[in-house]
């Protein structure tokens, strides 16, 4: 894995980079304006161009933006629904101007209107978004929902139905998020549940599908439906949980942010979750796999032009 974390821009987006860099980030996520608010202001080009710079100098191997909190591409009300696609639209606008991997983004939910109205809902919304921009390149990403309320992509069956509904493997994928996991029911704590994960996800998505994680633990039980992130192994999933994932060869080469809680210290809490991270990573290291020692991690630049 490729591991990383969730920096804020408060400072520029520049300044994301080399923060993300400075506590040993090899690839980070950012908000492209505020979460909290339906538009923001243009991106300049000079705030472009001092981001790409940036993931140039810095080396970073992989990038993306999350898309903000408000909008919902699956929603049955119809100004709310055009009003997030061209929210969603503006987030693509923006990911695609910073040359990133990816747009992470969270389904919507169908607020009443059952599974299948929502689910077809947000087929529609993607292919619309993905006809926009034709040329885009920028890969967006389902991120899996804990279960919540109405929310939809909990189960990897609901994320498969888009995906397929849409068909556009090229520019469509899956962010896992570790916390929503365990939240949503799915326990990937040992040998065998850790399997029993990856079967369901082969039956449903595709492993190829699988483009990014969000690395989280859990401050609530598993089944729990609650999203409340907690710092790696500190919460319920332990380190077990991750330990598994980290060392699964199977995800070299993919993604991984943190977005675990920050406090007075800033992000010398996610260096700490990092540091805890590649603990879990050395195993690999040494077994490799099939028993071949891999290639040390380079820096190379991310897909960023």
């Amino acid at each position: 894995m490729i591991l990383g974390a969730h920096i804020g821009i408060a400072g520029g987006l520049g300044a994301a980079v080399r923060t993300g860099r400075e506590i040993g980030c090899e690839a980070i996520q950012i908000f492209a304006k505020s979460p909290q608010m339906w538009a923001g202001p243009p991106l300049t080009s000079e705030a472009v161009e001092e981001f790409r710079a940036a993931v140039r100098s810095e080396g970073l191997r992989a990038t993306a933006v999350h898309h903000g909190y408000l909008a919902n591409l699956g929603s049955p009300k119809r100004p709310m629904l055009e009003r997030s696609r061209r929210a969603f639209l503006d987030e693509v606008g923006r990911s695609e101007r910073l040359g990133v991997d990816a747009l992470i983004f969270h389904p919507g939910a169908h607020l009443g209107s059952g599974t299948a109205a929502g689910l077809a809902t947000i087929a529609e919304s993607l292919r619309q978004s993905i006809a926009a921009v034709p040329e885009g390149k920028v890969r967006l990403l389902l991120e899996n929902a804990a279960g919540q309320g109405t929310t939809l992509g909990s189960r990897f069956e609901e994320l498969a139905t888009v995906l397929a509904e849409v068909d556009a493997p090229d520019r469509l994928g899956i962010a896992i998020d570790t916390c929503h996991l365990f939240a949503s029911g799915i326990d990937f704590r040992t040998d065998e549940t850790y399997g029993r994960l990856l079967d369901t996800i082969d039956r449903t998505v595709g492993r190829g599908a699988v483009r990014a994680f969000h690395v989280n633990d859990a401050k609530a039980e598993l089944g729990s439906h609650l999203d409340r992130h907690e710092n790696i192994g500190r919460g319920a999933i332990g380190l077990d949980g991750f330990r598994h994932l980290l060392a699964d060869a199977r995800w070299e080469g993919v993604p991984a942010y943190l977005e675990t809680p920050l406090d007075d210290q800033g992000y010398a809490r996610y260096a700490e979750d990092l540091a805890t991270l590649r603990d879990l990573l050395a195993p690999l290291a040494t077994r490799g796999a099939k028993g071949q020692k891999p290639s040390r991690p380079t820096r190379r630049s991310s897909t960023v032009k």
